[in-house]
């Protein structure tokens, strides 16, 4: 057995946290140099790590993608999870992948449901992700080894690859 995950044991990783989030920040490229961050709900995670939301054909967001693709999406669950994915995002109109997606929770946002015009979806190809997972067994780990580095006057030891990994997509 080895002790480093493999690639493909990290991508898996990543995919099994990044569906454990309903929201996302999702960061475009604003005007005048300045980025911009918004939460969205997740309306869907594909195998390869790629993330859909819903939005508005008429939102800044939306403006700002069409003038730049580059996107990053960062989630967070309390202190015991994090997760940023950089890549392009793609805007679609597909009525059928619109129904798709739907959840009834997104009619807050577009009372018509599936109907609705206005309706764009954002779907984004991630190039790379990285990953910080303090759950379970590791958040036991990771307090150990934050007490241990405060007494000693040192730095956390992570396992990387299992707390922290970096993975291309």
């Amino acid at each position: 057995m080895h002790d480093t995950p493999t690639p493909d044991e990290q991508r898996s990783h990543l995919h099994t946290l990044l569906q454990q989030f309903s929201t996302a920040m999702l960061v475009t490229h604003g005007t005048e140099e300045c980025l911009r961050a918004r939460p969205m709900a997740i309306a869907r995670v594909d195998a390869d790590c790629g993330v859909w939301f819903i939005t508005s054909m008429d939102s800044a967001k939306t403006h700002e993608i069409d003038a730049d693709t580059r996107v990053l999406i960062l989630c967070q669950n309390d202190h015991s999870a994090y997760l940023a994915l950089c890549g392009r995002a793609e805007l679609k109109t597909d009525r059928a992948m619109i129904s798709e997606l739907w959840q009834e929770p997104f009619r807050v946002w577009f009372p018509g449901g599936t109907d609705d015009p206005t309706i764009e979806l954002i779907h984004v190809h991630p190039t790379q992700g990285e990953f910080w997972d303090n759950q379970g067994v590791a958040k036991i780990q990771f307090m150990f080894e934050t007490a241990k580095a405060y007494v000693t006057g040192t730095t956390p030891v992570t396992k990387e690859g299992e707390q922290h990994g970096f993975v291309r997509l």
